[in-house]
């Protein structure tokens, strides 16, 4: 892709931009700054709405006591078991049990506050299910906001 020819269209990231490499005048690779492009913000919207989706399958099994709040806040933050495991520093076996509610309500503070702290919440919030997910993203930016 030319330099001329990077796209600077509506991005999720507002009025960040992210680096795009680009020929530039001389033939050489540059790094020239992007607001984002059409298909990769469509991609992503795609991505963005199975993630809530999902998250809404992962309440609604939570509401009906066969999930854990453990596997909302983990799905939130789009982790595996094996990933959470080892941010939490507690074996995979023992994580894949605690997403089971019954497990779960058993669990002793030490191991609730290392899943919180590998999740980056307080206790509080890992035993329970936000009404709606704090995902922020947004696909409107401030035309005023791209110099371009």
């Amino acid at each position: 892709m030319l330099k001329k020819n990077v796209p600077q269209d509506v991005g999720l990231a507002g009025p960040m931009r992210e680096v795009i490499y680009a020929v530039g005048q001389d033939g050489a690779y540059e790094a020239v700054p992007s607001y984002g492009w059409d298909s990769k913000t469509v991609a992503l919207n795609q991505a963005w709405d199975l993630i809530l989706k999902e998250l809404e399958a992962v309440k609604a099994r939570v509401a009906a006591g066969e999930l854990s709040p453990l596997a909302w806040h983990m799905t939130r933050h789009q982790m595996q078991p094996a990933l959470l495991a080892k941010y939490a520093r507690i074996n995979r076996w023992r994580v894949k049990r605690h997403l089971k509610a019954g497990p779960f309500s058993r669990l002793k503070p030490a191991v609730l506050a290392r899943y919180a702290e590998a999740l980056g919440i307080p206790v509080a919030d890992l035993k329970t299910v936000p009404d709606a997910p704090d995902l922020e993203f947004t696909t409107n930016r401030n035309d005023d906001a791209n110099p371009l």
